[in-house]
């Protein structure tokens, strides 16, 4: 997809997963988690994981939950959780044995909304330092 409505306190416009009522609006995976799995022989790439936003250079993982982030210019969104639990496994774990979605993807509810399009910059704007 080209470019993406994202509504506030909802998420992407004609995602499933999109909703008010709860938490996962938007889910993110690095292209560094992607190629781990490319590394171990799948032919896998962005969108494979059903993650909403591939990024690059950001240590997704390492993220705190309430950490807020900008996606393109003006999408405001914080990070509500950091992996998920995997109740039925997907073809890529039965591939490989594993998956990097489970442990490695976040995902944020969007707080200020916009129009988001293929290439825009993902910024971590504020990180919660407290341990």
């Amino acid at each position: 997809m080209k470019e993406a409505v994202v509504r506030d306190n909802f998420g992407i416009e004609g995602d499933a997963h999109a909703s008010s009522s709860w938490h996962r609006q938007v889910s993110l995976l690095a292209i560094e988690s992607i190629r781990k799995m490319q590394a171990l022989g799948l032919d896998v790439d962005s969108g494979d994981f059903a993650e909403n936003i591939t990024t690059e250079g950001i240590p997704l993982p390492e993220l705190k939950i309430g950490t807020k982030m900008l996606l393109g210019s003006d999408i405001e969104a914080e990070v509500t959780q950091i992996g998920k639990e995997c109740h039925s496994h997907c073809e890529i774990y039965y591939q490989a044995g594993d998956c990097v979605m489970p442990k490695e993807g976040i995902f944020v509810k969007i707080l200020k909304g916009g129009l988001l399009r293929s290439g825009d910059n993902v910024i971590v704007v504020t990180q919660d330092t407290d341990v």
